[in-house]
């Protein structure tokens, strides 16, 4: 890859960028008194900042080069995986949001004890536990392979800075820091696609017309409409598969469950899910598009993969931008791809401590009574800086792992598929049990991992793979075993609940007011 380098401008730009991430942690310092605060907010947010925040934090760097990578290199047919939302999204927003907010959970992982037994919820938090560790690494890895190839800085100084400084606002303000430096975020990485998208195609003889008549010549609208598991990306495959994908993210993981716990009320946190579905599809054209437009422009200049002048799709987007933007603008969109980075960082982290204090630190203390709000939020704020520091760890090893966009979605299926099978086995077999539960789950993995590491099956399956061997496994080996107590069945919320009337508070639940 050829030499590039920073103007002092666009070193300027960033750090401001970053230096602005930190002083909003250090705007609600004063408000974190306990635990409430710290990881709900307060439960005092509305639907509006939610709704950005779920994808501004699920939205990643990951997904900011892997994009455009997609399309520059497969093609359009990633693309339909977006309108799988519209499967995912009522089913998160009238099954599974009832179930966790009516009942005051902190994590979602409570459920699955209040249904089954602490050994279930303590399986699936500890399972939630490495997926997002993973794909954090992932996420801290993407800008600091961006700013490796725009700068020519060594990886390593980037994964740390990175690491670093999200650690810090998120250790400092907690979720309500979390939530507003997402919406900044959130602005800058949007303007930042934006202006590069305006930039490609303004260089395409014809511009978007040009851009268009190019990837039809070139086969990027190709689309298989085949049943196939073992294309990679099929019609179907995009919108079945990527529907039940997407709802690992939306109705299982702790990420996003804990920002519809910090919603007023069960009203603003389904209006949350409702405008995220509206803001979603065009904003993933605007992506798709723009590896659509770089495809375009590179069939008229050097194309960087070809020549050898990047090693890998993923560094497509930072090369075009480091070498055909105007002076000042690198230093705003390298931004944008940390801020996607820095707004899913910051968001898993501080999911990941509320997960072990709540399922782990506050669950087994002598006798299951909380400690003080003090303790239990100095202890947060340690766990919050030792996961910031693991996940850097974790980013040197995950290139070996594949292209980014592949890597993630591994991660999410193969983990995935089983927790979800264990969620929609309380929620919709009354018959099921705890031990019926942790034999679907166990089976659900035994018919992933080959299919995993030992097949041809297109990643977009997994996570259906995975979650149809947990629900057959589940509910026929519940019946070998007593049907569950009535009060782990009448003590839960049911499909339809009113939305003013919530129920009282689990006794697994922390009791911080």
């Amino acid at each position: 890859m050829r030499e590039t380098s920073f103007s002092l401008l666009d070193y300027g730009i960033f750090g401001v960028y970053l230096l602005a991430s930190v002083s909003i942690g250090l705007l609600f310092v004063k408000e974190q008194k306990d635990i409430k605060n710290y990881f709900l907010a307060g439960r005092s947010m509305g639907f509006m900042l939610i709704g950005i925040s779920i994808l501004a934090s699920l939205f990643s760097g990951i997904s900011y080069l892997a994009s455009p990578s997609e399309i520059y290199t497969n093609g359009m047919a990633f693309f339909f995986v977006s309108l799988s939302f519209f499967i995912a999204t009522p089913i998160a927003t009238l099954i599974f949001l009832p179930f966790f907010y009516q009942s005051r959970f902190y994590t979602a992982y409570q459920y699955l004890e209040e249904r089954f037994s602490v050994q279930v919820r303590l399986l699936a938090s500890s399972l939630f536990i490495v997926r997002v560790l993973l794909w954090l690494a992932l996420a801290t890895y993407a800008p600091a392979l961006a700013l490796e190839a725009v700068t020519g800085l060594p990886l390593w100084v980037t994964i740390v800075c990175t690491g670093l400084f999200t650690t810090l606002y998120t250790s400092l303000g907690g979720m309500k820091a979390v939530i507003w430096t997402d919406v900044m975020q959130f602005a800058v990485l949007i303007g930042g696609q934006f202006v590069i998208l305006w930039i490609a195609v303004s260089r395409v003889p014809g511009g978007m017309g040009g851009v268009i008549e190019i990837g039809q010549a070139n086969g990027k609208f190709d689309v298989d409409f085949s049943f196939s598991l073992t294309t990679r990306i099929t019609f179907w495959g995009a919108i079945i598969g990527g529907a039940f994908l997407n709802l690992v993210q939306m109705a299982t993981d702790q990420v996003s469950v804990q920002r519809y716990l910090s919603a007023k009320s069960l009203k603003e946190a389904k209006r949350s899910l409702w405008l995220k579905l509206a803001v979603l599809l065009p904003m993933l054209m605007v992506f798709y598009l723009t590896g659509l437009a770089l495809f375009a422009f590179y069939q008229t200049h050097t194309d960087p993969l070809a020549a050898g002048l990047i090693s890998k799709g993923d560094q497509i987007l930072p090369y075009f931008v480091v070498n055909e933007l105007p002076l000042g603008l690198p230093g705003l969109l390298v931004a944008a791809i940390f801020a996607a980075s820095m707004s899913t960082i910051s968001s898993g982290i501080n999911s990941l401590t509320s997960a072990t204090v709540v399922d782990f630190c506050q669950r087994f203390r002598k006798g299951n009574e909380p400690v003080s709000d003090p303790g239990q939020l100095k202890l947060a704020r340690w766990l919050t800086l030792a996961y910031g520091v693991l996940v850097i760890v974790l980013a040197f090893q995950v290139q070996k792992l594949g292209t980014l966009l592949e890597a993630s979605n591994k991660v999410m299926g193969l983990v995935g598929g089983p927790v979800l099978g264990l969620f929609l086995l309380g929620m919709l077999f009354k018959r099921t049990n705890a031990p019926g539960a942790v034999i679907g789950w166990l089976a659900g993995v035994g018919v992933l991992i080959p299919v995993c590491f030992h097949s041809d099956v297109s990643f977009l399956w997994y996570t259906l793979i995975g979650l149809i061997a947990t629900l057959l496994a589940g509910w026929s080996a519940s019946w070998l075993f007593p049907p569950p107590l009535a009060r782990r069945l009448n003590n839960l919320p049911r499909f339809g609940d009113g939305d003013e009337q919530p129920l009282a508070a689990p006794t697994a639940a922390l009791s911080s007011k």
